[in-house]
């Protein structure tokens, strides 16, 4: 079943939570560190998970190098002592780990989703470095670029968060309710390889989204570290079919929002974010 909601309604409902959500207000310190505990809680879940899983056999026959396991090893050894490090400093605030669903059904699969996740990152600033090494790897393992984008992608608390709440089953009734919320999701259905010009269609899964004056024509607006550059997004059946703009590369993330212009803020997003990989081809240096 849909349903239809308005896009400035949108942007203050949260369709899928990990914890109750509290009205805006400054976010404290304690907070914050639980935000960072409660993404290392999820990848540290993720990767022993996916150990208990797929063996190093597993992963050699489906095409990933010898040492790769041992990395992955190694790779989740870090996650939980980043939960640790974190759990530790926090004491008895600490949010504890959650249930999750991780849509991993073999090892091309579970490297997939961690390239998802390791992009997610945290705001611990020590943990940040590992976390990238920890993305550089895995890209390299997808015969993807290590380093895609000569700048990450600025996201906001609420941007990342709907990001690791569609993992998110449910969470102990002890955690402290944290002061983000999780836009309505949008999924990438196109696929082969995307470049600028490549025509996608973006699903709102569940519902409808569409603007004030009842128009489901929008804006895609692919988030960069200079701002957003914007597409239309044409109303379809299901979602919106969008035109990807020149001046997008790498690992992007794409919002829908009622803007044309200007910056990207939680006021004015309506769904998203999705990731997208795009691939156009290097300028050619003269």
């Amino acid at each position: 079943m849909q349903y239809r909601l308005p896009l400035i309604t949108l942007a203050a409902i949260t369709l899928v939570t990990a914890s109750p959500v509290v009205t805006k207000r400054d976010i404290t310190d304690i907070e914050i560190l639980n935000y960072a505990l409660t993404l290392e809680h999820l990848e540290d879940k993720f990767y022993r998970e996916g150990l208990a899983n797929y063996t190093q056999a597993d992963f050699v026959a489906a095409g990933f190098a010898d040492p790769f396991y041992a990395n992955l090893k190694e790779i989740s050894y870090d996650e939980t002592t980043h939960v640790g490090f974190l759990t530790k400093a926090l004491g008895d605030a600490a949010v504890k780990e959650c249930t999750y669903s991780f849509p991993s059904t073999d090892p091309k699969s579970f490297v997939a989703l961690a390239s998802v996740l390791e992009g997610v990152g945290t705001t611990a600033g020590s943990i940040l470095t590992v976390e990238a090494r920890h993305n550089a790897y895995i890209r390299a393992a997808k015969a993807q670029a290590p380093f895609p984008s000569p700048f990450d992608a600025p996201l906001t608390f609420n941007e990342v968060y709907t990001l690791a709440a569609g993992f998110i089953v449910s969470c102990p009734s002890t955690n402290g309710a944290l002061p983000f919320k999780a836009f309505p999701g949008i999924t990438l259905v196109t696929t082969g390889p995307l470049a600028a010009g490549t025509e996608i269609v973006l699903q709102t899964p569940g519902y409808v989204l569409q603007g004030a004056d009842g128009s489901s024509n929008l804006y895609a607006a692919f988030i960069m570290v200079t701002g957003g550059v914007f597409a239309e997004a044409i109303g379809i059946d299901g979602g919106f079919k969008v035109v990807i703009p020149e001046g997008v590369n790498g690992q992007v993330y794409v919002v829908l929002t009622g803007c044309s212009e200007g910056p990207i803020t939680d006021d004015n997003v309506g769904a998203g974010p999705a990731i997208l990989e795009i691939t156009n081809p290097y300028p050619t240096v003269v």
